[in-house]
């Protein structure tokens, strides 16, 4: 099993449980080591004194923050656990709010939680009742020296945890918004028509890193000895002039087959077999 990166107690009212989060998800892709072009050994990154050039290990580097240009104040690892809030060990919930209340900006890195044995009863009931009344969880969390706003939600029987951006680390953009333009009532009906079209069920397995993908395959043939080939690139593309006709012929090439054509296609298959 892998290792938690968070251990301690969630508590909710007067009831405490003891929980442990796992990473629910993180980056993954093929990797470069740097090489010296010449001879293709690796390359050593080393650890340097910008002062007197010396080449310094682990053991000789200290934390220190530059409270002026040059000068810093030397912090100690015991020194920052002498100043961890109590949600270093304990997790504990505000409030509860309502899950499309919460923008998805705020959302930063995802984990699982789940109970110790002696948490499992309270768990299984705040989950439950998470479920049945669609709210979702606030609470507040310390690990890697910060404090998070987290957010808790039902997910399959168990809870996930999501760490948030707090407000002022959420960057606004000055010109974001809706253009000053005018749509028209017809342009507005076929892009429904077009969004209809290509509306499906959310399905993850549906989609890939096609560049990790066209990487492997680039290592798999210079390996084998053989020509990289160009993959097809994307035609040029210009400003639309005419978005009716744009969108007409976007919806007419995602026509889905009716639902005659459906049924009828397996049946006429079943009778051409016999």
């Amino acid at each position: 099993m892998a290792a938690s990166v968070w251990s301690g107690y969630l508590t909710f009212g007067l009831i405490s449980m003891p929980v442990r989060l796992f990473s629910g998800a993180r980056s993954s892709g093929i990797s470069f080591n740097q090489l010296h072009r010449t001879d293709h050994q690796r390359v050593k990154q080393q650890l340097v004194c910008s002062a007197d050039g010396q080449v310094l290990d682990r053991s000789d580097i200290v934390k220190g923050y530059e409270y002026r240009k040059g000068e810093y104040v030397i912090i100690e690892p015991e020194e920052i656990k002498k100043i961890e809030p109590k949600t270093a060990k304990t997790m504990e919930i505000l409030e509860f709010v309502k899950a499309d209340d919460v923008d998805p900006v705020y959302f930063e890195s995802s984990y699982y939680m789940t109970p110790e044995e002696a948490g499992r009863r309270p768990y299984a009931l705040l989950t439950k009742a998470l479920e049945e009344s669609e709210y979702v969880a606030i609470a507040k969390l310390t690990m890697h020296n910060r404090e998070y706003t987290v957010f808790l939600r039902p997910h399959k029987g168990g809870m996930m945890l999501h760490t948030m951006y707090y407000k002022e680390e959420v960057k606004e953009l000055e010109s974001f918004g809706a253009p000053d333009v005018e749509i028209k009532d017809a342009e507005l009906k076929v892009a429904h028509q077009l969004i209809e079209a290509l509306a499906d069920d959310w399905n993850p397995d549906k989609y890939h890193d096609t560049f990790q993908e066209n990487l492997k395959k680039l290592i798999e043939t210079k390996l084998e000895g053989g020509e990289i080939q160009e993959v097809e690139k994307p035609r040029k593309l210009a400003p639309v002039i005419d978005l009716m006709a744009a969108l007409k012929e976007s919806l007419a090439q995602t026509k889905k087959p009716a639902a005659s054509e459906k049924t009828e296609a397996p049946a006429k298959a079943k009778r051409g077999r016999g």
